[in-house]
C-alpha cells in the first residue's frame, strides 16, 4: 500500500478515524433518530462493497488508524461480511481498530464471524430494557432479539458497549439501572445526547436530556472515578470502582468535544463530510470512479482544507442543524 503524508486538518487536527455507513437503511425507526416512512437511497446510488473497501485502504494509507463500521443497520447490507474480512487483515498492520455499531438485533447470527474476521469490540444500541418502552422507541422492536445479541457478542470473545441515547420523558429512570446491569453483565456503557439531525416527527426539545444532571444523579448512587481511558472517539469516561465497567459520556450540546476532533465520516453513497454538524463535502465516489484510487489523495487533502473548528449544533432552534437524518451520515 503506497504511504502518503498523513491526514490534517486546517486547525492542525490529525485525523486518524474513519466511520463508514454502510447503509442507511435499517430494521428499526428509533423516534429520536427516522421517521417513521424513511425514503431510502436507491440501490444503485450507493458505494459497492469493493469501492468501500478501496476507499478505506486508502485512509489507512494516509494514517488513519481506526474505523467504526455503522449505518443504518451495517448488517442488514448483504455480504457486509465479505467487507469486513477485507479490512480485517489490516487491522495490526496499519489499522489498530476495525469495530461496528449495530442495533443488535442480527448481531447473534453474525457474531462469530466478526471476531473470526479480526473485530473486538462493537457498540450495540440499546435505549431501554423494558420491552413495551423499547418497541415505543423503535417503533416496532423486541428488545429480548437485541439482548441475545449482546449475550451471543460477548460469549463470542467481542468486547460489548451499550450506547444509549439519553431521554427526558423515556428513559431518564432506567439509566442508573442499565449502569447497573451493565456492571453486573461485564458490558461498558455510552451514554448519549440526542442531537438535532434531519428532521423526524418528534419534538427534540421534550426529549432533550442534559448528561451533566444525569452525572449528578449516577455519582450519588455509583462509586464512579475519572478514567484515562481513550477509545479514539468523543466520549470521556469514568469507571464503577471495583470493577472493569466503564461509562462514557457524549455530550455534544453541553461539554463540546470538537477541540480534538479526529474523524470523518464516509457515507453509503460516497460522501465524505468532515463534520457531522456541517453539509461540508466531497464525492469520494465520483473521483473514485473518475480518476481510480491516484485521485483520492487530493480529494481527502481538499475535503479537510474545509473542516470547520466545530459544529454548531442548537437543540431549540427550529430546524436541525442539517437535514440529512444520523442513519446517512453514519450513526
Amino acid at each position: 500500500m503506497t504511504c502518503a503524508p498523513a491526514l490534517k486538518d486546517r486547525h492542525g487536527r490529525t485525523i486518524s478515524y474513519l466511520r463508514i455507513s454502510v447503509t442507511d437503511r435499517c430494521d428499526l425507526r428509533c423516534r429520536y433518530c427516522m421517521a417513521e416512512h424513511m425514503t431510502f437511497l436507491p440501490r444503485a446510488a450507493l458505494l459497492s462493497l469493493d469501492e468501500i473497501a478501496v476507499i478505506a485502504e486508502r485512509f489507512i494509507a494516509r494514517g488513519i488508524t481506526k474505523i467504526r463500521l455503522t449505518g443504518g443497520e451495517p448488517l442488514v447490507r448483504r455480504d457486509v461480511g465479505d467487507l469486513v474480512t477485507r479490512l480485517g487483515r489490516h487491522v495490526g498492520a496499519g489499522l489498530d481498530e476495525l469495530t461496528m455499531t449495530t442495533n443488535g438485533n442480527h448481531l447473534a447470527d453474525h457474531a462469530r464471524a466478526l471476531v473470526d474476521a479480526g473485530m473486538r469490540r462493537v457498540n450495540v444500541s440499546l435505549d431501554s430494557r423494558d420491552p413495551e418502552l423499547f418497541r415505543h422507541i423503535t417503533r416496532h422492536g423486541d428488545v429480548a432479539r437485541v439482548i441475545d445479541g449482546i449475550f451471543a457478542a460477548r460469549d463470542a470473545g467481542l468486547a460489548v458497549k451499550i450506547n444509549m441515547v439519553a431521554l427526558k420523558g423515556w428513559n431518564e429512570r432506567e439509566i442508573a439501572p442499565m449502569l447497573a446491569w451493565c456492571r453486573d453483565e461485564g458490558l461498558d456503557l455510552t451514554l448519549i445526547e440526542t442531537m438535532p439531525l434531519g428532521l423526524v416527527d418528534e419534538d427534540r426539545t421534550d426529549r432533550f436530556l442534559p448528561l451533566t444532571a444525569v452525572m449528578d444523579e449516577l455519582k450519588a448512587q455509583f462509586p464512579l472515578v475519572r478514567d484515562s481511558h481513550d477509545s479514539g472517539g468523543p466520549a470521556r469516561y469514568w469507571r464503577i470502582a471495583e470493577s472493569d465497567t466503564r461509562l462514557g459520556l457524549i455530550s455534544p450540546l453541553t461539554a463540546n468535544f470538537c477541540d480534538t476532533c479526529n474523524r470523518v465520516r464516509l457515507t453509503t453513497e460516497g460522501i465524505l463530510y468532515t463534520c457531522l454538524g456541517h453539509d461540508d463535502r466531497v464525492d469520494l465516489k465520483a473521483v473514485l470512479r473518475a480518476d481510480g484510487v491516484a485521485g483520492l489523495d487530493a480529494a481527502l487533502d481538499a475535503a479537510l482544507l474545509s473542516k470547520p473548528a466545530r459544529h454548531d449544533f442548537d437543540i431549540a432552534a427550529a430546524t436541525p442543524a442539517v437535514a440529512r437524518h444520523m442513519s446517512v451520515t453514519g450513526g
